[in-house]
Parts: structure tokens; C-alpha cells; sequence
């Protein structure tokens, strides 16, 4: 299965959190982030390919 992510819409998904950083979802696993661009390593990992 191809799993594919725009770079806009994961960035939509990255809220930010109490401690000056982010926190991103994605199926179901919180990510807490220090930087909003760190989303595309993390849906690469999933095997997303992102669309910019």
C-alpha cells in the first residue's frame, strides 16, 4: 500500500503543546517535537511519501 501525506496537511495536524514545542499524531502515536518540520521525518518513518 502507498501511503502519501502533503507536506501542508501534516503541518496542519502539529498543535503546539505547554513546553515551547509541538505535539504530532499520527496513527495514533503523539510525537512531541521541538520543530513543526520534524513531521516529515516522523511520516517518512511511517513509510508516508510526502507531497510538497
Amino acid at each position: 500500500m502507498v501511503k502519501t501525506a502533503t507536506f501542508e496537511t501534516l503541518l496542519a495536524e502539529v498543535l503546539p503543546d505547554d513546553n515551547d514545542g509541538y505535539l504530532f499524531t499520527l496513527e495514533g502515536i503523539t510525537y512531541h517535537l521541538q520543530d513543526r518540520n520534524e513531521v516529515c521525518k516522523i511520516a517518512e518513518a511511517h513509510g508516508y511519501i510526502i507531497i510538497y
